[in-house]
């Protein structure tokens, strides 16, 4: 079965922060929220409240786990509950103690904290076994010879009943001594499996004689060697939720079938039951969620590992540049929901703009330098001029830049015969440097071999020193612009969607989804140059770069190396498509 979507949930009340004790009243929240609140209304659970989020150590958390996340613990602080962190660790063929730590840190990283709750799946192994014993023991479950591709053969399909396996009719005393020996070793890899006895003609084919438990030697993260047959998911989660007394045990809609047999499990033992809630789980475009397609990313070098700011994992996202709040924010507004559908992948950047519009300090930085010598600028004079540093917020004040004879524009600031349209740098035309003066285009010099545009010989008015003129011209375009002299050179990634399709797997015949990889995912550009407020900024560290977008300090920055990494740009496809909506 596939439990690839299993944790993933919906909403987190106000971008995930604490909230007042009984916000969450029937028809305040979501369908959630207004099941959690009716059961505190008729005292179903006690007064408890108790969520979990289950994610499993077989890689690292990507922005659907986000959601959840936000679900979870989002609920439990609304309504004075707990939230359970819980390694669903029963496939010890795919996990490792590096993805419980990513994991730990992630969801610290997004504002969540379990305190004392923090649970393995392991830790329940033993209770797990004697529950399966008991089931045995009341001819509820087999052991089963059957191959793997046997099983499926006899399972039929969703119009033909399943038959019987031929070891369905084993005595009890039989599957007693079995199961015994799987546990202790006897028996190869995939040779028996532990069968549940419910009815193979039912409509659901999650209720034909599913399996338990198979047998797999290998060392276990958490437990070594002590086993060598592992519980599968199905029969494992609800006794999980079980032991640890949750009350809502929040599933993604693909397990809405798998619900009768959490119940049978569950009845069949007579312990205490929990409520399993379904809803629809996070899909987004221009990127796949699927944790082993992702793996498959990091496998093939596609990307360079499981932190890649094009990867939709949360490691990933921060790496970007992406910030906690625009997260929890982005799962707000998408909500909770019962019916599939696509989130625009504009949305979440829109959420992580809004956020670093508010917070990240503007600097300039020229990416694709041009070089401009200011010829009537006396030659070894510098001066200073003042330079906000958010307009957004009154309080982070301003900063001296320093401006000198020669600077950098962008070489996509400057065109020899420019369109209709152009306001920007061209021969014999005038532009605002910002912050600093007009200057004038007066001479173009070239590379006498390729014809190639050098650099731009240019003059300054200098009555307009703070960008406006005495006179009361004009100026139709504002250019960013670094000291030549002062200068810091660096690194800047620029980083694009993934796939080329909003939908990945919409490809040509005899193609898979990997054709549809976007090639210029990720441009890098090495002798950027950058303001020198920059020196020593520690990696994390979120600016805007005027005019260019948001950008983020990479760890790969060292003492003598920055490297930045574009977050997202300053285009806001979200905000126009909202903005043509309301219209």
């Amino acid at each position: 079965m596939n439990k690839e979507h299993g944790e993933h949930a919906g909403d987190c009340g106000a971008a995930g922060e604490p909230k007042e004790p009984g916000r969450g009243k029937p028809g305040a929240g979501d369908f959630i929220r207004d099941i959690v609140a009716d059961d505190l209304r008729t005292n179903k659970w006690d007064g408890r409240v108790v969520t979990r989020f289950p994610p499993e150590p077989n890689g690292y958390l990507h922005i659907g786990h986000a959601k959840s996340i936000c679900l979870n613990f989002g609920v439990a602080t609304e309504f004075n509950g707990k939230c359970h962190l819980r390694f669903d660790d029963t496939n010890p063929a795919k996990e490792e103690q590096e993805y419980v730590r990513s994991i730990k840190d992630n969801v610290r990283w997004l504002g969540f904290d379990w305190g004392e709750n923090l649970f393995f799946a392991s830790d329940y192994f033993d209770r797990m076994y004697e529950y399966a014993v008991q089931l045995v023991r009341k001819g509820k479950a087999y052991v089963c010879d059957l191959t793997a591709d046997q099983i499926r053969e006899y399972r039929g399909t969703l119009t033909t009943p399943g038959k019987d396996s031929p070891y369905r009719s084993r005595s009890v005393e039989e599957n007693l001594d079995l199961f015994e020996r799987m546990r202790k070793g006897e028996f190869p890899d995939g040779s028996r499996v532990l069968r549940a006895k419910i009815d193979m003609a039912s409509p659901n084919l999650n209720m034909r004689d599913p399996v338990m438990y198979r047998i797999l030697h290998a060392t276990h993260h958490n437990t070594g060697d002590k086993w060598c047959i592992y519980p599968m998911y199905d029969w494992a989660h609800g006794l999980e939720d079980s032991i640890e007394r949750v009350t809502h045990s929040i599933c993604t809609l693909e397990f809405e079938n798998h619900r009768p047999l959490y119940d049978w499990f569950l009845d069949e033992l007579g312990v205490y039951h929990p409520q399993q809630i379904e809803f629809a789980r996070l899909n987004i475009n221009y990127t796949v969620m699927s944790k082993r397609r992702l793996l498959e990313l990091v496998q093939a070098r596609i990307v360079s590992g499981w932190d890649d700011p094009r990867m939709p994992t949360i490691s990933g996202l921060r790496r970007r540049g992406f910030t906690p709040e625009a997260i929890r924010a982005f799962c707000k507004r998408v909500g909770v929901a019962k019916m599939d559908s696509v989130v625009d992948v504009a949305l979440l950047e829109h959420c992580v703009r809004e956020d670093l519009n508010r917070r990240a300090p503007r600097v300039m930085a020229v990416l694709r330098p041009l070089r401009v010598v200011i010829e009537n600028f006396p030659e070894g004079k510098v001066e200073e001029v003042e330079a906000v540093n958010n307009p957004e917020d009154a309080a982070a004040g301003t900063r001296k830049l320093p401006f000198s004879r020669v600077v950098y524009i962008e070489r996509d600031d400057f065109m020899e015969d420019p369109p209709k349209k152009f306001f920007r740098l061209a021969p014999g035309r005038e532009v605002r440097l910002r912050y600093a003066y007009y200057v004038k285009c007066e001479k173009v010099v070239k590379d006498e071999k390729t014809g190639e545009v050098i650099e731009l010989r240019c003059t300054y008015d200098p009555a307009t020193k703070g960008g406006g003129s005495p006179d009361g011209r004009k100026v139709k375009a504002t250019l960013h612009w670094v000291s030549a002299a002062h200068a810091i050179e660096a690194e800047v990634r620029l980083y694009d969607h993934l796939f080329v399709k909003p939908d990945p797997d919409d490809v040509e015949p005899g193609k898979d989804w990997k054709s549809n990889l976007n090639p210029r995912s990720l441009e890098t550009l090495k002798a950027c140059k950058i303001e020198p407020s920059l020196a020593g900024i520690e990696a994390g560290r979120r600016v805007q770069f005027e005019r260019l977008g948001y950008f983020c300090v990479d760890p790969d920055s060292s003492a003598g190396r920055l490297v930045f990494n574009r977050t997202v740009t300053l285009r806001d496809e979200w905000a126009k498509i909202a903005k043509e909506t309301a219209g």
